[in-house]
């Protein structure tokens, strides 16, 4: 009889991850053009737990591009674009092996529908990426993390149109190409099962472009599935032994109470939760989504050979895990089904604290695909403010990972192939959904505030210490001598 592992893979990636339109900046530098995310306005005017994305109409993104009074943040992130020599540095200085970014759509094809890429823009990545494998650490690269070119929004409605499927294609392989030989794991699409919360930065639809926006957005799911299993076939024309994995946000519920029918709520909210894997994992159309469809009133419209592209599917599976929510029978007939659990701890944007449910993910994701998980993110922001000695003493963050990398472990003990973890914004970036600096996630501390307003000067924070003694002992260690 066979046993499973007690300890972390000797190869285990301890990472982090940030994304291009949280981080870099540089918004009109080296040939960029405006993506989805530099539309994304901070607001103070309203409650903490409120500030998130929208849907956006035709109106708002013509406000936003006139607009000279309002500060958008991504546009400026932490200007990663220029520091990104030193802060790989520092990055590595805390033992991490790996590390997760994005490349930014919009800097290869300013509009996404150029003829050409730009130049100036692939040799900037071809920098980055010589500077993190210089430094120790094996790319992780997303190819879709909320950087669609504006111009595919307002001049094509986004996803909801099957041009884009094209667009998205040209863009992958030409990236694919490039740095064939430099970066062997990919992702598709960042969290692509998020298409409530982040209508608009992910799938890229003007609210008043379409006739249904709730049709509109799955079409659009569909034609991004379409190009992301194009996208597969043609990696592994280019290189056979590159590992193209997709990404979901962990979103799935825990019935609210043992009734019946609340079981069988929290199965189907689940159920839509596994679609976007399902199709990239098993190469088809699971038969729950007809009936879903049917009920929405929902009608996907199938290209000729779409069924024949899902065929090729993913290397591996990675999720983002942040928290846990649950549902209920009467919930999950209203817009926002998902409710926070009463039991759980919460952090100040209202997210509950749930290491366990960490653990439940990896099980999940292991029993219904067997195939080799990543956890491409995790961790809770806080509101920081560094001390006389220039640092700050977080050990609520470490409390927060510790919990979750000792529940990473038991899934690894259970027979889950967990192959890498990476923490969500190791140096602190733009948040994604409220486009605040206030809300920190980093090991290292960036004196930027909400309006961007400070020195920019990195501050290491005490659990940075911690994460080099988490990698340097392989997650033995996992509290601060």
């Amino acid at each position: 009889m066979s046993h499973n592992p007690m300890s972390f893979p000797a190869n285990f990636f301890w990472g982090g991850a940030i994304a291009a339109n949280q981080a870099e900046g540089a918004y009109n530098l080296g040939g960029k053009g405006l993506s989805v995310a530099d539309i994304n306005r901070f607001r103070d005017d309203v409650a903490i737990q409120q500030k998130s994305n929208k849907e956006m109409d035709t109106e708002e993104i013509n406000f936003a591009l006139n607009d000279s009074e309002g500060y958008y943040p991504k546009r400026y992130g932490i200007d990663f674009y220029h520091s990104y020599p030193q802060d790989l540095k520092l990055l590595a200085g805390s033992g991490m092996n790996a590390f997760r970014t994005s490349i930014s759509w919009a800097r290869i094809f300013p509009k996404g529908d150029e003829q050409e890429p730009n130049e100036e823009g692939l040799a900037f990545y071809d920098r980055l990426f010589d500077e993190i494998i210089k430094n120790g650490m094996e790319p992780l690269i997303t190819l879709s993390h909320y950087e669609m070119p504006l111009h595919l929004a307002t001049a094509y409605g986004g996803w909801s149109n099957r041009k884009v499927i094209d667009f998205f294609v040209k863009f992958a392989t030409t990236v694919l190409k490039r740095y064939q030989g430099k970066i062997n794991y990919w992702l598709l699409v960042n969290q692509m099962n998020l298409i409530t919360h982040e209508s608009f930065n992910h799938l890229g639809i003007p609210a008043d472009m379409v006739d249904n926006l709730v049709q509109a957005k799955y079409q659009g799911a569909h034609n991004e599935l379409v190009a992301c299993s194009r996208i597969i076939k043609a990696g592994k024309e280019i290189d056979p032994a590159m590992q193209i994995g997709m990404m979901a946000y962990y979103g799935n519920c825990a019935p609210a109470s043992s009734r019946s029918e609340d079981l069988l709520a929290a199965l189907q909210y689940n159920q839509m939760e596994y679609f976007y894997s399902d199709i990239l994992v098993r190469g088809s159309y699971p038969a729950y989504a007809n009936r879903f469809f049917d009920e929405l009133g929902v009608t996907i419209e199938f290209g000729e050979h779409d069924r024949e592209d899902f065929r090729h599917t993913v290397d591996f599976v990675s999720f983002s895990y942040y928290y846990t929510r649950l549902v209920s029978a009467e919930s999950i007939k209203t817009s926002e089904p998902a409710m926070i659990n009463p039991q759980l701890e919460t952090n100040e944007w209202g997210w509950g604290i749930d290491p366990i449910g960490l653990r439940i993910a990896l099980n999940e994701y292991y029993d219904r695909y067997q195939l080799p998980i990543m956890v491409t993110e995790n961790g809770m922001g806080f509101v920081e403010t560094l001390n006389e000695q220039l640092t700050i003493d977080d050990d609520y963050r470490i409390d927060f990972l510790r919990q979750h990398i000792e529940q990473l472990l038991e899934a690894i003990k259970d027979g889950v192939e967990v192959i890498g973890y990476y923490p969500w914004g190791p140096i602190d970036i733009v948040s994604c959904s409220s486009s605040e600096m206030s809300k920190r996630y980093g090991f290292i501390y960036v004196d930027l505030d909400d309006y961007g307003r400070g020195s920019g000067a990195r501050h290491l924070k005490k659990s940075y210490r911690w994460y080099q003694q988490v990698t340097s002992s392989n997650g033995a260690i996992l509290t601060l001598d």
